[in-house]
């Protein structure tokens, strides 16, 4: 069965298990591919890399969430309005 490759870089799980820093590090800041029986199945993800994907993840919902308040009505305040909340 064919599978996407979602990342440059693969790696079998024998090759993590020996070198999990040097692994990782194969793949320069990106997600490496771990294989097993030359087939993917999960992927290593360094944190850096892993903070960027979760902040996408993040802007693309606030941005859906905003478009989908894109029409509704306002309400004018000043922040000394809100001061006596």
């Amino acid at each position: 069965m064919a599978h996407a490759m979602l990342a440059d870089v693969a790696a079998s799980i024998t090759e993590l298990k020996k070198d999990p820093m040097g692994t990782v590090g194969a793949g320069m800041g990106h997600a490496v591919a771990i294989l097993n029986r030359n087939e993917p199945v999960f992927y290593v993800v360094p944190a850096d890399e892993y903070e960027r994907m979760v902040e996408l993840l993040d802007d693309i919902y606030l941005g859906r969430l905003a478009d989908e308040r894109a029409d509704e009505s306002t309400v004018t305040v000043t922040l000394d309005d809100l001061k006596d909340w």
